[in-house]
């Protein structure tokens, strides 16, 4: 391929600004279709994005032959399925986060792309973006000494704003979702904390309702012990008061710590010479993540995330969440 053209299925919300215009505007790649079983809505989507094609059945999207590379962007009850379906047909596959419902099907998923020798790759962008790079650097350089630990602290009022909003609210519901806003936002961090740390010796948790008339966990705790040593504890809860609500990740070292938001713009480094990195918003979140994809699938450069790595990220959800 000297040009990835691009089919999305699922073409929803998190693709109006997050992504969906970033693959028209990266190096060799053009967005040509669009899917969503709303075919009125995938009409209106295309019309506004100048996308080509638009499509009401996933199955004609994936078998387009001016598609050649398929953006899964639905809700992770449909991933599967999907990407299996566009793997069967050739067709190299770039799927949301998270993975699917969970690592039995993530495995599945995997176990798919290798035996068909097909690319696969997820969403987990964070890990192209400049400021956790960034953050990467800095350990890479042992500014903060040899790490000893890590403090993950999610927390957020009922409906937090950070939440894409939906018509049908399928973020707490587990048969759609995996699980609820726990299972939305942490692949993302802990997608970065095994990018950053390396193999995971272990891990544990305990989930929790604790609200009422909920069909999700709302406080979720981990931990994880990496095989070089390092020690993470998270927290997520979505039900504190708005006044309590936190985004903090910070990475204790034998010189200082790094600390840093999971939806902000700003480093601290805390050691003897302290300093501060601020970034500018992007404008589409996904935009540097999918310039690396591109380049996998053009064979220019290497899977920025792998169906390997993203399976790291469901076992871990699975054993935080498992009773």
């Amino acid at each position: 391929m000297e040009e990835i053209r691009w089919g999305i299925i699922g073409c929803g919300d998190v693709t109006e600004v997050k992504s969906g215009p970033a693959f028209n505007k990266v190096g060799n790649s053009k967005l040509v279709a669009v899917m969503r079983r709303d075919a009125a809505k995938a009409a209106d989507y295309a019309k506004r994005h100048q996308v080509p094609k638009w499509y009401g059945d996933a199955s004609l999207l994936i078998n387009d032959p001016e598609v050649n590379a398929i953006y899964i962007a639905t809700p992770p009850l449909q991933h599967e399925a999907y990407a299996i379906e566009a793997l069967q047909a050739g067709k190299p596959v770039y799927v949301e986060k998270p993975m699917t419902l969970d690592a039995a099907a993530a495995q599945r998923m995997t176990d798919a792309t290798n035996q068909l020798n097909v690319k696969l790759c997820v969403a987990h962008y964070r890990r192209a973006q400049p400021m956790f790079l960034k953050v990467k650097e800095l350990l890479a350089k042992n500014t903060i000494g040899d790490i000893r630990l890590v403090r993950l602290k999610m927390l957020q009022p009922p409906n937090p704003a950070l939440i894409a909003k939906t018509e049908d609210n399928w973020r707490i519901n587990p048969a759609i979702s995996g699980g609820g806003l726990f299972h939305d936002l942490a692949p993302h961090q802990l997608d970065l904390m095994t990018y950053y740390f390396g193999p995971v010796k272990h891990a544990s948790g305990i989930a929790a309702k604790q609200q009422e008339n909920t069909a999700v966990d709302d406080l979720v705790t981990g931990n994880i012990l990496f095989e070089n040593g390092i020690v993470f504890s998270g927290t997520w809860c979505f039900s504190v008061a708005p006044e309590d609500q936190a985004d903090n990740c910070v990475i204790y070292g034998s010189k200082g710590n790094i600390s840093f938001p999971m939806f902000g713009n700003k480093i601290t480094v805390n050691t003897d010479e302290p300093k501060e990195y601020a970034f500018e918003p992007l404008q589409h979140v996904q935009q540097p993540m999918i310039e690396k994809v591109v380049d996998y699938f053009l064979d220019k450069g290497p899977n920025p995330c792998s169906g390997e790595d993203a399976l790291i990220t469901m076992k871990l959800m699975d054993d935080f969440t498992s009773r």
